[in-house]
């Protein structure tokens, strides 16, 4: 998360999502979406065993995702 702030501070202009409702509805996106990710990428996801690795990926996705 830390990261994440100091990223924003430092190229929050460059995000895709920079407004905080663009960010949270781009984290809704993504978190429809994901499970295409994860099976291109060959990662497989267990959905009833949240990893924190989801959660970061996540709150990057939503940086820039559409």
């Amino acid at each position: 998360m830390q990261r994440l702030a100091e990223n924003f501070e430092q190229s929050g202009h460059k995000w895709e999502n920079g407004s905080l409702g663009e960010f949270l509805g781009a984290m809704m996106r993504w978190t429809d979406d994901c499970d295409g990710y994860y099976r291109n990428m060959g990662i497989p996801l267990n959905p009833n065993e949240p990893q924190w690795r989801v959660f970061a990926d996540i709150l990057l996705a939503a940086r820039v995702y559409e």
